[in-house]
């Protein structure tokens, strides 16, 4: 029983995780998250390339802001 409880509680972890970073792509989104001056956009009648390059590096020194402060907060 204990492996298989372990696997439930994964498994609610993971849900938990998906709805917030649903609701993170939402609200970026609706903030122009996508469409940053960066962002390059190539395609043709039949074809088309998405390369977010601005909105990546936001996003990654955001969260690397984030993490850094949580992991100085829990003294690691």
């Amino acid at each position: 029983m204990d492996g298989l409880q372990g696997i439930g509680k994964a498994l609610v972890g993971a849900g938990i995780a998906l709805a917030l970073l649903g609701g993170l792509l939402w609200i970026g989104g609706r903030i122009g998250l996508g469409s940053l001056p960066g962002d390059i956009r190539l395609g043709g009648e039949r074809w088309g390339c998405y390369l977010p390059i601005a909105s990546s590096l936001l996003i990654s020194l955001l969260l690397s802001l984030i993490l850094g402060a949580l992991w100085r907060w829990l003294g690691r």
